[in-house]
This record gives structure tokens, sequence and C-alpha cells, in this order.
């Protein structure tokens, strides 16, 4: 499992802030893409946490169940959801990352964006998964440790109260020391147990929030699109116009200037005529 426990190597945790910042074109394209593989790498380690957290999930209620393997599945587990919340952090600073000039590379990162919100959500949903498959052995296994140590709905001082009434001489006072300090030892280990469900329950709503933040970026970022789209649109339309009344113009002058002629052609008959007139008469 070689993704455990390294949250944050790659840039620091939630070290990079854009707000107020500002970057040239060359920057600005570095910083995006060590943002994406920052989430890239994430999602690899969420990947391969899930894959380790499935293997010990198997083992919860067995043989090869121990206070040990509880532990590290916990810790894994919590790490792991630490890891998707600074993913979603990752992933709304690149829905925000100031927009390239062109709509190629525009349309471009859009792809990029919907890529690892893909590859992210589909880690996350198998997270959630084993998270909940988790929750749910391990409070069978409780409940089961519960009904066997006696205490279910009884409270561990009635228990100890009634006890008190049995024998109380010789060997067997002794014998019911030791046996209620192993029943404290069980009881303990219930509870801890207990309070751990109560947390990975809490991790599993982390991850149900997760998944709202992603649709409100998708949504956020489907709309973005669509104005921009919207623009490219309008402005090539604009130019379609503009090159329309160009050629109109064009046209236009072009018939002036063969109206122009035209008259000039008439008026200068006209002007021949008259001479010729005037030439016969006074001859």
């Amino acid at each position: 499992m070689a993704s455990y426990g390294q949250l944050g190597n790659d840039r620091g945790y939630s070290s990079y802030q854009s707000g107020g910042q500002s970057y040239s074109h060359s920057e600005n394209e570095n910083e995006f893409a060590r943002l994406s593989k920052s989430v890239s790498n994430n999602i690899q380690k969420i990947v391969k946490n899930v894959a380790e957290l499935q293997r010990m999930v198997q083992h919860i209620g067995t043989a090869k169940d121990s206070t040990d393997l509880r532990d590290k599945l916990h810790e894994i587990q919590h790490y792991t959801n630490q890891l998707a919340k600074e993913t979603t952090s990752y992933l709304k600073e690149l829905a925000h990352f100031p927009q390239p000039a062109s709509a190629s590379d525009q349309r471009q990162r859009k792809m990029q964006n919907e890529r690892l919100r893909s590859e992210f959500s589909d880690a996350l949903n198998n997270f959630q998964t084993v998270q909940r498959t988790a929750a749910e052995k391990e409070r069978a296994s409780v409940h089961r440790a519960r009904a066997h140590s006696g205490y279910g709905p009884m409270d561990f001082a009635e228990e100890k109260s009634s006890d008190d009434h049995l024998v109380n001489v010789g060997g067997f006072s002794q014998t019911k020391q030791v046996l209620q300090m192993e029943e404290d030892v069980d009881l303990q280990l219930i509870q801890e147990r207990e309070e751990a469900i109560v947390k990975l329950e809490s991790d599993i709503r982390d991850v149900n929030q997760i998944f709202k933040e992603l649709g409100v970026m998708v949504h956020e970022q489907g709309e973005g699109i669509d104005s921009i789209e919207a623009n490219v649109v309008s402005a090539e339309i604009s130019i379609e116009e503009g090159v329309v009344q160009l050629s109109k113009a064009k046209e236009y002058q072009k018939r002036s200037r063969r109206n122009m002629c035209v008259i000039l052609l008439v008026v200068l008959a006209i002007v021949v005529l008259l001479s010729l007139i005037i030439w016969a008469a006074s001859s």
C-alpha cells in the first residue's frame, strides 16, 4: 500500500491559493498543469487505498480479525477521507482557474476538468461503498460481541451489582475477580469499537457532502462553458454579418461607379449633339 500516509506531499496540503494572484500565460499554464497532476496523483492514492481497505474489510468478523487490523483500517479510511477533501479543494481551484484566450484551449481545459472529476467520482463511489461495508460489518461484530458478553441493553453497573450476590468465598472470589477484569476489558473494547463506528459514519457523511459539491461544480462549469460557447458563436455571427455588409458596400460602390459612367456618357453625347446642331445651323 504505497500511497497511504502521504497526504499533501505533492504540493503541500491546501497550499495553493488562486485568489488575489495574477499569472502570466506561461505561469498560468504551468500552475494549471501542476494542480491537475496533484488531483491525478490523489485519485491514484485513493484507488490504491480503497483496494487495501477492501482487502482488510473482508477479515472483519473472521479469525483474521484483530484490534490492530481495525485500528489500521480506521486510520487508512480516515486518511483517505481527508485525501478526498483535499482533492475536492483542488478541483474547485481548477474550476475557477483563469480561462485561456482561445476557444480551443478553453474546450481542452473543459475536457480535462471533466475527466478528472469523472475519475474522482468513480474512486469516491468505490471508497464510499467500502466505507459502508466496513460500517455494516463492524456494527454486526459489535452486536455479536455484546450478545456474547451479556452486555446488551442491560447497563454494566446493574450487571455488576447483580453479580455481587453470587458466591464470594474462598477461591471463588479470586476467580470472580479475574472474570470481572476480563469482562471490563471486553466492555472497553466494545465501547472503543462503537466509537470507531461513529467516526466512520461521520466520514461517510463527509463523502456525501463531497458528492454534493461535485454536483455544484459540474453545474457551474457547464453554465460557464455554455456562456463561452455562446460568446464565440455571437462573435462568429458578428464577423459573418460584417463580411456581408462589406460585400454589400462594395457592390453599392461598383453600381455607383457604373451609374456615374453612364451619366457622363449621356452628357457627352448631348454636348456632341448640340455642337453638331449649332455647327449645321451656322453653316
